[in-house]
């Protein structure tokens, strides 16, 4: 289903946008970067955080937000893509239907609440 390991670039600690959170004491925030991109290669999601999934990569919303203005996730329905994943991590046409299907159910939950 999911991927056993993910890339991450080395230059990941003086990253721009990950200085920019360190910047404003957001750890938890580049820490649920980081778990993000682990929880993505596991259950194979392409990229794509619902937000259901944020307790399950240490994460609250005030750390998706901070993500977002950073630049490192996009906003979509139901959650956010992580920016670039298509880019630097392997990625197949089942993925992406995976990805797809699950931005489809997240932002059918979440339009209800």
């Amino acid at each position: 289903m999911g991927l056993p390991w993910i890339r991450l670039d080395t230059t990941l600690a003086d990253h721009p946008k990950i200085l920019e959170l360190v910047e404003d004491k957001a750890f938890q925030a580049a820490f649920a970067a980081v778990m993000a991109m682990t929880y993505s290669g596991k259950h194979g999601t392409d990229g794509f955080i619902s937000r259901s999934a944020l307790p399950f990569i240490h994460a609250r919303t005030v750390d998706a937000k901070r993500l977002v203005k950073v630049g490192l996730w996009v906003e979509v329905p139901g959650g956010w893509l992580i920016n670039g994943w298509d880019e630097y991590q392997l990625s197949d046409d089942a993925a992406k239907k995976r990805r797809e299907r699950a931005q489809k159910a997240a932002a059918a939950r979440w339009s209800k609440e």
